[in-house]
């Protein structure tokens, strides 16, 4: 169900309560949605900006067991998130794939010390392994990482993780929650708490477009809304918790150019014990992340300046040298929920998940990471089946393939039409109907017209921002081209969803400030 029209229609029936509501439209809270359609619940998501929107979509694209959380001796999250790897590429092959990475070592020692942490690294997700380790001669790492700093290199590691696009898996779980029966929207905020004797019972809701103001009943509500969970906390009586420690890791696009090869570069340790990746992303190279703690939780969070001396100081140690202003496509940055444990770095704090219930009923779930979602799922519709007194329903997301599903995912034409997997025929159809849809968005991007208008009729989206940062990742991958892009953008999104000129005006002056900040600067 994608009419909004009819969306609100079936949310505005009071027959009877929804079984479960969520508060949160990112990997968390779709991860619980599904959950819980999946297992027969009458479930509604509610988002209020888009699907994704915040940290969700700014991730550095890895579904991977975290090779530091080994070395940080966690090894109970490492083995989660290694089986979870293992489920998200057989449930979804059209978005997350293996990827190769290679460890370069500058001295002899580094070799044999990451080669047995690798190797047991690989050891450690079972038949669920994307591949062995090796460890590689210095010809064989310049071979694999052409691009790399040769000066005092003496071999590398080869290891495998596994590669998504964050954004369109998003989309993928709203899709296979609406093919479960559920109903999930877009520009929806929750702005209070119903309660009946003592008991949360429903929310206060806005509709972000049209500003009316409405209720949802529900047996059970949980709140998963990732850096904001104390936000709603704070709806229900006396002061929210302090839970969180916000961390912000930002990262860089460049060229390919800087390291053509297919395959990723991991330096385990900086000189501030950070991890960096850099990744071919889209025909991109995706360089991060940072993690530094920060105060404020914007939805637009903006690289501090030593951040990106950080990112340009490395590339130039790892690579030929350091990106020139004009070399850096795009800047991204994100925000992490982490549950305070004692810890003052924010490096340093867990990715596991913590599921809170208040006295009123509220279920509150923080945490984790993109790789154990459907875990953070299972647990969150485990406990708020509990509190609910729902009637008892085990979980079927394990092996639940998600919309798009296909055996052959690599048939598509190009690898960005992948991420549409069994859709791709009927996105092709569209310009086979309308052949101006076949052009390109712009010369320097993958994406083609057709794709704004599968976005606007089947994938929910609203606004010019959210076909270009997240239906498609043109503002990711390359900033100056998708403003470049934007009126178009926007003139067919207008056609499309019936909006005025007025309307198309608004939302391509927003886009266009907003994307200003995704174009590096000093």
């Amino acid at each position: 169900m994608n009419n909004r029209t009819d969306i609100f229609k079936q949310i505005a029936d009071h027959g009877a309560p929804w079984d479960v509501l969520v508060i949160g439209g990112g990997a968390t809270g779709l991860g619980s949605a599904v959950e819980a359609a999946s297992r027969g619940y009458r479930t509604l998501l509610v988002e209020r900006a888009d699907f994704a929107k915040e940290t969700s979509s700014r991730s550095t694209k890895l579904v991977h067991g975290g090779v530091r959380y080994l070395a940080q001796m966690n090894v109970t999250l490492v083995l989660d998130a290694l089986r979870e790897r293992g489920h998200m590429l057989r449930n979804a092959p059209h978005l997350v794939h293996d990827l190769s990475f290679v460890v370069p070592a500058y001295d002899y020692l580094s070799l044999p010390y990451y080669g047995v942490g690798l190797t047991v690294y690989e050891r450690l997700s079972g038949r669920l392994s994307f591949g062995r380790s090796q460890i590689l001669s210095r010809a064989a790492t310049i071979q694999k990482l052409p691009g790399v700093r040769s000066e005092g290199l003496r071999g590398g590691i080869l290891y495998h993780d596994g590669q998504f696009d964050d954004a369109r898996y998003a989309v993928a779980l709203a899709r296979t929650l609406q093919d479960l029966g559920g109903t999930a929207v877009n520009y929806v905020q929750a702005t209070g708490l119903v309660e009946r004797g003592g008991k949360v019972i429903g929310i206060r809701a806005r509709d972000q477009e049209e500003g009316v103001d409405f209720e949802i009943q529900a047996r059970a509500v949980i709140n998963a809304t990732g850096v904001h969970v104390e936000q709603i906390m704070g709806l229900e009586a006396g002061s929210p918790p302090s839970l969180l420690a916000v961390s912000q890791g930002s990262h860089f696009v460049l060229p390919r150019a800087f390291l053509p090869g297919d395959t990723a570069l991991m330096i385990p340790k900086t000189a501030d014990g950070r991890v960096l990746f850099a990744i071919p992303w889209h025909g991109a190279l995706l360089v991060g992340t940072t993690d530094v703690p920060v105060d404020s939780k914007l939805p637009e969070p903006r690289a501090l300046a030593a951040e990106k001396q950080f990112l340009c100081e490395h590339i130039g140690r790892y690579m030929d040298h350091a990106p020139r202003p004009d070399e850096i496509l795009s800047v991204f940055s994100g925000l992490r929920p982490l549950v305070r444990k004692g810890q003052s770095k924010t490096s340093k704090l867990s990715r596991d998940h913590t599921i809170l219930v208040s006295p009123s009923g509220l279920v509150t779930v923080t945490g984790g990471k993109w790789t154990t979602y459907r875990r953070m799922g299972q647990d969150t519709v485990d406990r708020a089946v509990q509190v609910a007194g729902l009637s008892q329903s085990p979980s079927k997301t394990l092996d639940l393939k998600l919309h798009g599903w296909t055996p052959e995912p690599g048939r598509a034409s190009s690898p960005w039409e992948c991420v549409y997997g069994a859709d791709l025929p009927a996105l092709k159809a569209l310009a086979e109907n309308d052949s101006s849809l076949d052009a390109l968005l712009h010369p320097r991007l993958p994406f083609r017209l057709r794709e704004v208008v599968w976005a606007a009729r089947y994938e929910m989206a609203r606004t010019v921002e959210d076909v270009l940062a997240r239906r498609t990742r043109a503002l990711l991958l390359d900033a100056r081209a998708a403003i470049e892009a934007a009126p178009v953008v926007a003139d067919l999104l207008a056609r499309e969803l019936g909006r005025s000129t007025e309307w198309k005006a608004r939302d391509l002056a927003a886009f266009m400030e907003n994307a200003k900040g995704y174009l590096y600067s000093e």
